[in-house]
């Protein structure tokens, strides 16, 4: 009875729960297991088999799922995947005003944007670096769909523009990762005359004699493709990228026709002519890198002379 007692000298806590065995033999135990401490999205799901992934493993493949969906990703890894030992340099995009319209939406067009920044770490679409590709210095942008799905504002215009001067300043080519929607309607018609000051600046750069390679990535669509998407020397895709101008539904119930399987894919692009080749992403840096020496093969040999 006494025992009893002196056990239970403590109200609210029950025998034990000082630990237990296990945090008596490792005191770490408890704390490594820990809820807290295990990351909520440890497992992702593939968008075309529903199949859990294990985390880590898709991070090791380049975002790249067992059934070869190439799943979209921002700027970072992009560019990390993209470069030589994913070393490069960022180069600052032109700053723009924010909202010149003053758009009225069910949410502030400004509103929009910080909710964009903060959750992909860009001031805005398309991203600026320059590195090595297989050796081979290059200027590179990438547009990322998950800032209001990759669209073409004045920020991104300006940021293509700017990338395509260094191009020609630093004389070495330039490559574009496009991913988009389309124009930016909370810029109107600002969005649109991007279309047409882009592919100015394209025709700057093969004024210089220097090549302009796109990789289209999913999706890549809207004016974007009706601009500098579909200008390059060289047209790459990643695997079952979805490309077109409208979406398949709106063809549809313009040409009252079903359009064939695949229509707007990669691959049915290149059946086509209107993409070279398709590349798995892993790959894209021995491609880019081989078609790169090769296109400015006669130019760095004058310029080493």
């Amino acid at each position: 009875m006494a025992m009893a007692e002196q056990r239970n000298d403590k109200p609210g806590r029950p025998p034990g729960a000082r630990g237990g065995w296990l945090a008596k033999i490792a005191p770490g135990v408890r704390k490594a297991f820990a809820k807290r401490d295990t990351p909520e999205n440890l497992w992702v799901k593939c968008p075309d088999t529903g199949e859990m992934i294990y985390r880590p493993d898709l991070e090791a493949a380049q975002w790249v799922t067992p059934s070869g969906s190439h799943m979209r990703i921002g700027a970072q890894l992009r560019l990390r995947y993209t470069f030589d030992d994913g070393v490069y340099e960022r180069i600052a995009s032109p700053v723009v005003r924010d909202d010149p319209l003053k758009f009225p939406d069910d949410k502030p067009y400004g509103d929009r944007l910080k909710a964009a920044r903060k959750a992909t770490g860009e001031q805005d679409a398309i991203a600026i670096a320059t590195g090595n590709i297989q050796g081979q210095p290059v200027v590179a942008i990438v547009q990322d769909f998950a800032f209001m799905g990759g669209s073409l504002g004045m920020a991104a215009g300006e940021a293509f523009i700017k990338a395509a001067h260094e191009a020609i300043a630093r004389d070495v080519p330039f490559v574009a990762f496009t991913g988009s929607g389309g124009a930016r309607m909370q810029e109107g018609t600002l969005s649109l005359m991007q279309m047409a000051r882009t592919t100015l600046a394209v025709n700057e750069v093969k004024a210089a004699g220097l090549p302009f390679i796109v990789v289209m990535t999913d999706p890549t669509t809207g004016g974007v493709l009706a601009s500098y998407a579909m200008l390059g020397d060289i047209h790459l895709a990643e695997p079952n990228a979805l490309i077109g101008f409208a979406g398949r539904r709106v063809i549809e119930q313009g040409l009252r026709e079903t359009l064939p399987p695949g229509f707007q894919k990669a691959e049915f692009l290149v059946e086509r002519g209107m993409v070279d080749r398709v590349v798995a992403r892993k790959e894209l840096p021995a491609v880019l890198g081989s078609l790169l020496k090769t296109l400015m093969m006669g130019r760095n040999r004058l310029s080493a002379a």
